[in-house]
């Protein structure tokens, strides 16, 4: 599958991973490039004892990019993201952060890069006990080596920014399952790190509770614009939060693309079964329903650009007496009327 550049204007993304193994077994380090790394998962635990959990996997992501592996459970995606710090040792491949090669880090330097550039966000919220929200919050920077004074200015700006104001003195047993999560997120924001690292840290919340996490995440997001890299084996928060999405099978890479090109074009019936039951109103954007003008249209309705989401664009194009113009950037690309809009809605209904 071929990549498109993800780079930034200085042409260094913010994560780059380039063919990346994680083998467990005896002789693990042999199966990457062999014959037998091209086996099927069972029947590479069958022939060698071995399990390869990442499978010669290969992204990048932008600065300020929200990006999304998802899969099923086993797929590898959790094992994927604790090799990306070292936190399980890749068995083979590369992963650069910020221009650094991980793997040839030290050990002092890996754990600066642990402290400073890289935070993580878990399902369990690993919060202490005897500690106040405040506290618990400040901890890696208290870790870091920085003054008191300086690390509780800055737990109490974080509290603030992840909804905790007035609960700065409370203890994590006193608050509820999202409240220790917002504290978890805080305590991961305070030290102001260049990439977040999320495993699943919803999957444990009530429905009502993840709704608004993710909400969470989403604002955060924007007025942070903090590199993301979020785990799940939930389709819906995928397509909810990434700007990009990687989904895993059995080890591999199989498709990466946005959310409409994961729902508009899968790349095989694994993703097409994972995808069938998605509103694509809710995803699609006019780019895959818009056609192209004809001599016969009437080129003076309204415009809207082409990546506006089908559902978003529904009121728009119902309304008008004539072709809708789709546009990207001051460029005419197509037109779409009722019928491409209704089509896509129609759809939705029969599968239903």
């Amino acid at each position: 599958m071929t990549e498109p550049d993800q780079s930034t204007a200085d042409g260094s993304p913010a994560l780059r991973v380039d063919h990346l193994w994680k083998v467990f077994g005896p002789r693990a380090d042999r199966i990457p490039g062999s014959p037998e790394g091209e086996l099927s998962r069972a029947e590479l635990r069958e022939r060698t004892g071995c399990t390869a959990a990442v499978k010669d996997v290969s992204f990048e992501v932008e600065q300020g990019e929200v990006f999304v592996i998802m899969g099923l459970s086993g797929s590898g995606k959790s094992t994927l993201v604790r090799c990306l710090t070292r936190l399980i040792e890749p068995t083979a491949g590369e992963v650069s952060i910020g221009g650094q090669d991980v793997a040839a880090l030290s050990t002092s330097d890996l754990r600066d890069l642990r402290r400073e550039q890289v935070s993580m966000v878990f399902q369990h919220f690993g919060l202490l006990p005897h500690r106040r929200v405040v506290d618990n919050i400040a901890y890696g920077l208290e870790v870091r080596g920085e003054k008191k004074s300086e690390r509780l200015a800055r737990a109490q700006e974080v509290v603030d920014l992840v909804g905790l104001g007035g609960y700065e003195s409370a203890y994590p047993d006193q608050l509820s399952g999202g409240m220790q999560q917002r504290v978890g997120l805080g305590r991961a924001l305070a030290g102001d790190p260049s990439i977040l690292l999320f495993d699943e840290p919803f999957s444990a919340l009530d429905p009502l509770i993840r709704r608004d996490m993710q909400q969470e995440v989403v604002r955060l997001h924007r007025e942070m614009s903090k590199t993301m890299v979020f785990i799940t084996h939930d389709l819906n928060e995928a397509l909810k939060l990434g700007d990009r999405i990687l989904i895993m099978r059995d080890g591999e890479a199989v498709q990466v693309g946005t959310p409409d090109e994961v729902v508009g074009a899968p790349a095989d019936d694994y993703v097409r079964d994972f995808v069938s039951e998605v509103p694509k109103s809710h995803v699609l954007t006019l780019r895959w329903v818009m056609r192209p003008p004809t001599s016969d249209d009437v080129l003076d309705g309204p415009a809207l650009p082409v990546g506006t989401i089908v559902q978003d664009a529904a009121r728009t194009v119902l309304r008008a007496d004539r072709p809708v113009r789709v546009l990207d950037g001051d460029e005419l690309v197509g037109v779409v009327t009722e019928d491409e809009i209704l089509r896509v809605i129609v759809a939705e209904e029969d599968v239903a």
